[in-house]
């Protein structure tokens, strides 16, 4: 299978570079058996799910990890926190990495410094030891940024937009700090949303996987199968892991939040043939065909070409459904990838 089957054209306006006004506002394209659509918005999907559906979010939380500093030369250096190790040492991204060297030192303010460590094998990431007082997430939260993607473009950053970014590229369930990319299919959710679906009978669960710039990452080979997924550590709790245990044996249907909240569930099924509490590692690359142990509906954003995340979606939906899906949701002005809106996948499988 080729990587360019999962190619389409998307006109640039199209791509969200702000939020939605409001959170359940956002546009909702249903894909329904036989491929059949209706165009909704999110605060719709209380009509589609009842007693017989369990619903399982990722409740990681996104960290501001883009971190802006200098050199004592007074060159700029910009550090991306990926992976926290130990003894305050972090795998990170840097720019430009031609400016550093063992040993260099980075100074991003007065409760923040970095000394680069050395270059890791793994595709030009390196080992930083950082330097504070206190915990790291709440020295971050005042000197950090919120990473957002690369296709939000804006010429300036003002103090508004920031506030915005904090607030919004966040779910209003996020828990467990440590992604550096927000799992962008629960954006849409809100307390009182939430709140109308427990009241129609809807199980509400919880699984926490730390999202990695690896879920985003390029497919750069042709062929499908000689990708690698990058790992991300992810937690099943004995509460989820019961709810979705019953609801499996009470045929109910188990409708994931985002693709992060698929791989989790997947990923322990493949491992440990069941759905239990575990905390792992993720590899899994999901493409056409694949089996599903676990999932039956998904809520999804709509994904970047190329993407193993348009790959996952086209396994569970079938591609030339996804592809007329993603066509039909341009022809219809839909506002595309994290900012953007979403798409429920009513398949049971």
């Amino acid at each position: 299978m080729l990587v360019s089957e999962f190619d389409y054209e998307l006109p640039e306006e199209l791509i969200a570079q702000t939020p939605a006004q409001k959170r359940e506002m956002s546009k909702m394209l249903v894909l329904g058996r036989n491929g059949n659509i209706e165009h909704k918005h999110f605060f719709d999907i209380v009509d589609y799910l009842d007693e017989n559906d369990v619903l399982i979010l990722n409740n990681t939380k996104v960290i501001p990890a883009r971190l802006y500093g200098y050199k004592d030369t007074g060159a700029k250096i910009e550090i991306f926190l990926l992976k926290q190790k130990e003894n305050k040492q972090w795998e990170v991204l840097i720019k430009p990495s031609k400016r550093v060297k063992d040993g260099t030192v980075v100074n991003i303010s007065d409760l923040l410094s970095a000394t680069v460590l050395h270059p890791l094998e793994d595709d030009g990431k390196w080992l930083v030891q950082l330097h504070y007082e206190g915990d790291i997430y709440g020295v971050l939260s005042q000197v950090g940024n919120v990473p957002l993607p690369p296709y939000i473009e804006r010429k300036m950053t003002t103090e508004e937009l920031k506030k915005l970014d904090y607030d919004r590229y966040q779910t209003v369930y996020a828990k467990h700090e440590g992604s550096v990319a927000a799992p962008t299919a629960g954006l849409h959710f809100t307390t009182e949303i939430m709140d109308k679906l427990r009241a129609k009978g809807v199980q509400i669960g919880f699984v926490n996987l730390t999202v990695g710039l690896g879920t985003f990452r390029p497919v750069k080979c042709e062929n499908v199968l000689d990708h690698k997924m990058d790992s991300e550590e992810y937690h099943i709790p004995k509460e989820t892991a019961d709810m979705i245990n019953r609801a499996k044996k009470e045929g109910k249907n188990i409708v994931a939040v985002g693709t992060t909240t698929v791989r989790t569930l997947e990923s322990a099924w493949k491992e440990f043939g069941e759905i239990k509490e575990c905390t792992s590692n993720s590899t899994l690359f999901i493409y056409p065909p694949y089996k599903f142990g676990v999932i039956d509906k998904l809520i999804t954003n709509f994904h970047l070409p190329k993407s193993t995340l348009l790959m996952l979606v086209s396994a569970l939906a079938g591609k030339e459904n996804i592809m007329n899906a993603y066509r039909q949701a341009i022809a219809n002005k839909y506002r595309f990838y994290s900012y953007g809106d979403c798409m429920f996948i009513d398949i049971c499988h």
